[in-house]
């Protein structure tokens, strides 16, 4: 394979250190070969330029917390939406996430293995995939689609082959819906470990499943096949009870609070914050169909939500960039930066949060969240520089080059 040689443009390469100019990323087949001087490197002209023209070269964005599977709709709409169609509006996501400069997601329910088989074979284009398939939740909690007329509404569609229902009760029910996810393709496993925003018939503040409970999960998780736990958890007695458990991330941590944050540091325990999640449901409920209960639970926890990612932060708390798209709309991940930015964080933060230590958070740290050789190529071109105004980065036509694999994804220049 040709190499290709990115040049003339700022290098951020993610883990935090000063921006260096007059410098090149060398790319052979899919890993980085060399990153430095221009005049260290032995070209012998047959590599492929890619010229940054100005702009900045990061490594790829990864987005630790997203749907790919879904974008909200109204009920109807998803009443009279065949099944099958479900995939080819996934393929549009996923080929949407990647052109925003997202070259790798955790996806946090939802998509089976056969899409991930689908993009890791080059069938269809999208981000790297790590998979939960289906998270697991209590009867009636977040994530039990049954409504008070005995109809079952889910977001997604499950317990069909590849995506077993998640809904479990008591430890022997847990322990087994855990082995049914890890048998079906599960790389982390999800737990809601109390009530949510969009569910009718609980509170982001309700506790769900027991302590034990949790244990059990992360028992298996870890003793099976090494895999960890991310859970849902937006009160603060579910975020201790997960954080407690073992859980390897919490996600959204909305009434996080100070006694959460020491246990977390105590355990190395990642936040995921989601900022953009209550904004985006709030900015979209008319033309989405959101429900009522969803957009009133949003204006209660906006303010608190970014409250408790100030402390969290600002305690030292590992942050791991994610959204929660397919809530809202795919390919709009990266206005999570300037929300970070606008509650504390220094626009490098956000940017390492969004790459080294979302890798970290992944478990893909050798292989993935810095511009380093031996890494994988996986790579984005901006225009201008995001330090300067990290709110551009919101714009996709910001993002003019994106490479995954070493192959040239997207090229608007």
């Amino acid at each position: 394979m040709v190499k290709k040689i990115v040049k003339n443009g700022l290098i951020i390469d993610g883990t935090g250190s000063e921006p260096k100019e007059g410098q090149i990323v060398v790319i052979e087949d899919n890993r980085i070969e060399f990153i430095g001087k221009e005049e260290d490197f032995q070209a012998n002209g047959d590599e492929t330029v890619i010229d940054a023209q100005g702009g900045t070269i990061l490594p790829g964005f990864i987005d630790t917390h997203v749907h790919m599977m879904l974008e909200f709709s109204p009920i109807a709409d998803r009443l009279a939406t065949p099944f099958s169609f479900m995939y080819y509006q996934a393929a549009e996501y996923l080929k949407t996430t990647l052109h925003a400069g997202i070259t790798s997601v955790r996806d946090a329910l939802g998509t089976d293995l056969g899409v991930k088989k689908a993009v890791d074979e080059g069938l269809i284009p999208g981000p790297r995939l790590q998979l939960s398939i289906n998270a697991l939740t209590i009867t009636g909690g977040h994530g039990d689609g049954y409504t008070v007329s005995g109809n079952v509404v889910d977001l997604l569609p499950s317990d069909y082959p590849g995506m077993p229902s998640g809904v479990c009760d008591g430890v022997e029910e847990v322990r087994k819906k855990t082995r049914e996810m890890l048998r079906a393709g599960a790389e982390v496993i999800k737990v809601h470990a109390t009530g949510g925003v969009l569910s009718a018939t609980d509170h982001p503040e309700f506790t769900q499943f027991s302590l034990e409970e949790l244990k059990v999960i992360v028992e298996e998780g870890k003793f099976r096949k090494g895999v960890k736990v991310m859970a849902h958890a937006q009160g603060a007695e579910g975020i201790k009870n997960a954080v407690r458990a073992g859980i390897h991330s919490i996600e959204h941590g909305i009434f996080i609070d100070d006694e959460a944050i020491e246990l977390m540091l105590e355990n190395g325990t990642y936040l995921v914050p989601t900022l953009l999640a209550p904004v985006a449901v709030l900015e979209t409920a008319e033309k989405t169909g959101m429900p009522e209960t969803a957009v009133q639970k949003s204006k209660e926890v906006i303010d608190i939500h970014v409250a408790s990612f100030k402390k969290a932060y600002e305690a030292g708390v590992k942050i791991a960039m994610g959204t929660d798209a397919g809530v809202f709309k795919h390919g709009t991940n990266l206005r999570e930066l300037g929300l970070m930015a606008d509650a504390g964080m220094t626009p490098m933060e956000t940017i390492v949060a969004s790459t080294k230590t979302a890798a970290e958070c992944l478990g893909w740290e050798d292989r993935l969240g810095t511009l380093e050789a031996g890494k994988l190529a996986d790579l984005i071109i901006v225009k201008g520089n995001p330090l300067e105004d990290i709110h551009s980065l919101a714009d996709n036509d910001t993002i003019q080059v994106v490479v995954k694999d070493g192959k040239v994804e997207k090229d608007i220049r």
